[in-house]
């Protein structure tokens, strides 16, 4: 079984900035580690090879700095690292970089599952995973928190949901998107940090993959950011005190001079 868990390298801060010209997150000297959420995802990527067998490729977008993430998937457990990297890769919205992961996972190939975080702490949208599902053309379970039973052929999970959690079986291959109750993500030991620093790891851009520049970046990104703004502060309420009864006349007399009785 081959396993490919897509990860993302994002600021770890809860100050972020934005660049007011181009509506994008400042991440030049910001500290930056595994998004949360991938933390469960290369952790049960782990497990299903530790349960049938096969291989574990973490792959990632982002600039040569986001190898770090890829040599700390490695390091608890992940077999190899695949860094997608390119200018023409760069404002990549949710669709563009569906596009550019989809096409890495096919060039890949020979996968069983794709497992992704739910949705990462910098843009907290969750669509990432579900649009690499629907280009690659296989079936796609959100909020996964338990992996019933797989073999070569198919899965069953559960989906958690708000009042308990739904039971779906799937073919595979498919792409799970998963919810930090899945697991708990172990710590790297000190043989995999030696492996993970002595690791190659793969770099390749739009070319190598057959990516379509035009799908990529910028260029494949209808979302366009037209203003970013601080939504004003909301006013101070009013409170009113004193005995009940009068009390609650000036409440009615308020609500009236408001209009909302």
């Amino acid at each position: 079984m081959n396993i490919i868990v897509c990860i993302k390298q994002v600021p770890n801060t809860t100050n972020a900035q934005i660049d007011h010209e181009t509506g994008r997150l400042e991440r030049d000297g910001l500290e930056s580690i595994i998004n949360l959420f991938d933390e469960y995802a290369i952790e049960e990527g782990v497990r299903i090879k530790e349960r049938v067998g096969g291989k574990v490729t973490a792959i990632t977008m982002g600039h040569p700095q986001a190898e770090a993430v890829l040599r700390e998937a490695i390091a608890k457990g992940a077999d190899e690292g695949v860094l997608l990297s390119d200018k023409a890769f760069g404002g990549a919205d949710t669709l563009a970089t569906s596009y550019v992961l989809s096409t890495a996972v096919r060039f890949l190939g020979n996968f069983g599952i794709v497992i992704c975080g739910k949705q990462t702490s910098d843009g907290d949208t969750a669509q990432v995973g579900p649009g690499i599902a629907e280009m690659l053309g296989i079936p796609h379970i959100a909020y996964v928190k338990k992996i019933e039973s797989i073999n070569d052929k198919t899965i069953k999970v559960e989906r958690m949901m708000e009042d308990g959690y739904d039971l779906i079986e799937s073919s595979i291959p498919v792409l799970l998107t998963v919810v930090k109750e899945i697991n708990n993500p172990r710590v790297a030991s000190l043989k995999g940090k030696i492996v993970a620093k002595n690791a190659v790891i793969k770099v390749l851009d739009a070319t190598a993959i057959g990516a379509d520049v035009k799908r990529t970046g910028l260029n494949g990104s209808p979302t366009q950011v037209m203003k970013i703004f601080t939504p004003p502060q909301r006013p101070v309420g009013e409170k009113f005190t004193g005995e009940p009864n009068k009390v609650a006349v000036a409440l009615v007399k308020r609500l009236s001079d408001l209009s909302l009785i």
